[in-house]
């Protein structure tokens, strides 16, 4: 009788035994295949080939009276229909001036802001001097609730972080197709241009 249990166990020991050499050699060729299966080649996405259609450039002159008078109609129309008011004056520098909702009422808005031309056409206008009545308030604070409650064209960003606004110009849509970018500007010397890409589809030319 102890013989036979003891050559059950010694079958269920042989057993277990083949069973886990059998697991630990399936799992040793699963690591193997995985560390030596071939890597398959990266598939890079094709680069977009830019297609730029047939176009002139032309570099049109202006003074800061036309700019301000385009600027504060594009203004008027932006913000009609609505209780807010605001509009730029150009003179050494660009002047915001309006009002700005705070504690139920409002308060007159000043801000100076130096434009600087970006390589793509675009302008940051970089915050000099800022208030807001007689609040003292930090100015990265007037900011966000210039960010917050004056409705802005969508090309414009206010970024109160760096106390400055883009104006993202390259982005303008002009019904005429026309694409227009900052070429230079010195308001000190009211020398202002602006570059104005024409597609030759545009005019019908193919």
């Amino acid at each position: 009788m102890g013989n036979r249990t003891e050559h059950t166990k010694s079958k269920k020991w042989k057993r277990l035994f083949i069973g886990l050499l059998s697991f630990n050699m399936i799992l040793l060729f699963v690591l193997l295949t995985l560390i030596f299966w071939p890597v398959p080649q990266a598939e890079y996405p094709e680069k977009a080939t830019e297609e730029t259609d047939a176009n002139s450039e032309f570099i049109v002159r202006t003074t800061k009276k036309n700019l301000n008078d385009l600027a504060n109609t594009y203004i008027d129309q932006l913000l009609a229909g609505t209780d807010h008011e605001y509009r730029i004056e150009l003179g050494d520098d660009v002047h915001l001036i309006g009002e700005l909702p705070v504690f139920s009422s409002t308060v007159p808005l000043s801000v100076h802001l130096e434009p600087f031309v970006q390589e793509n056409g675009d302008i940051i206008l970089k915050q000099k001097s800022i208030s807001i009545g007689l609040l003292k308030l930090p100015n990265k604070k007037i900011m966000e609730y210039m960010d917050k409650y004056l409705p802005m064209p969508e090309w414009v960003t206010v970024n109160p972080k760096e106390e400055e606004i883009y104006v993202a110009v390259t982005d303008i849509e002009l019904k005429s197709n026309f694409q227009v970018a900052v070429e230079h500007i010195d308001l000190q010397a009211n020398n202002l241009s602006f570059k104005f890409r024409i597609p030759y589809q545009t005019l019908g030319i193919n």
